[in-house]
């Protein structure tokens, strides 16, 4: 089911049946959420005229993504980018995108999406795997550091290997933060109660998001970059990406 390989110089996991590449996420603890460092980093970027339209519906939801706490995460799969369309193909042999512009591009679900969901032999991440994968061991705006992202930070297609292996972070992963993704959490305000580890919350209701940049591209001057943050987070509503999770597999 599983073989390993180097991809881009680096320890992967492809699964056979797919061809899905995942990077094995090491165990460790961080901080999770938007911590008040961060927030100072997006005010320094207002003042330095950074901010297109203004930053205060960002700096009013900041308390979704908090209090900050250290959460406890194990081991973990996860697909080095989100799952492209001939991706999606493999388990939806009819699936049509009404966003990609080539089958290597990032596929972006929504009517498919609770039969793709159905049918995946892996999880979702959680939105600790995902924002602690997105971080990579940094603590900053985004992997990148506290400065204002750019469109040279999205990456929404994955069929020039060159460009794909320049965008990745420490963990071997892509592309964190340009398309939403579906994480495995039932949408919750803030983290008051959420557990130490990276279990996800769950429940009824809508599930959480992470990123989405990429979605608005071209950008329009709305302030876009803030989707590329790792803390980021917001309720789903339409379309999403799906960035598949799994447990490390037996040696």
């Amino acid at each position: 089911m599983w073989t390993e390989e180097i991809v881009a110089g680096r320890p992967a996991w492809r699964h056979i049946p797919s061809g899905v590449v995942f990077r094995e996420v090491p165990g460790g603890a961080f901080r999770m959420g938007l911590s008040e460092a961060e927030l100072d980093a997006v005010r320094a970027i207002e003042r330095s005229g950074g901010v297109e339209d203004t930053i205060d519906p960002f700096l009013a939801s900041a308390t979704d993504a908090q209090p900050v706490r250290e959460v406890r995460v194990e081991s973990f799969l996860l697909a080095r980018h989100p799952l492209t369309v001939a991706q999606v193909r493999y388990w939806l042999p009819e699936y049509e995108d009404d966003y990609a512009e080539a089958d290597t591009g990032t596929a972006r679900l929504e009517g498919d999406l609770e039969g793709l969901l159905e049918l995946l032999p892996f999880d979702l991440p959680s939105e600790a795997q995902w924002e602690y994968a997105a971080r990579a061991g940094t603590t900053t705006l985004t992997f990148h550091g506290d400065g204002k992202p750019d469109e040279g930070q999205l990456l929404d297609d994955f069929g020039d290997e060159t460009r794909t292996a320049a965008g990745e972070n420490a963990f071997g992963l892509v592309a964190m933060g340009s398309a939403n993704e579906l994480c495995a959490d039932v949408w919750i305000p803030g983290f008051d109660g959420a557990p130490s580890d990276a279990r996800p919350r769950t429940g009824d209701g809508p599930r959480s998001v992470r990123g989405g940049a990429a979605d608005l591209y071209p950008w329009q001057g709305c302030d876009e970059w803030l989707l590329l943050l790792s803390a980021t987070r917001y309720e789903h509503a339409d379309f999403t990406a799906v960035r598949p999770a799994a447990p490390l597999p037996p040696h």
